[in-house]
């Protein structure tokens, strides 16, 4: 899983969508959960994202900043 500082700051859509591009995934209207899930399929980890009601132990997950908020 690619990683940053848990702190960074929540991506922005056109980021999201440019992450997943360069991952040769076609956004289309995948919504930002989808999008996130493809993308971490695509990297070879777990979809996780807005899945762990809290309970995460990647603490340097890029997502984590916007994950705890998100229901999948």
């Amino acid at each position: 899983m690619a990683v940053a500082s848990a702190a960074a700051k929540r991506m922005t859509m056109p980021e999201i969508k440019d992450r997943a591009k360069e991952l040769g995934i076609v956004p289309g209207k995948m919504k930002k959960a989808e999008l996130i899930h493809a993308i971490q399929i695509a990297e070879g980890c777990t979809p996780c994202y807005g899945r762990s009601n809290g309970q995460c132990p990647w603490q340097e997950c890029c997502w984590r900043a916007d994950c705890f908020t998100t229901k999948a």
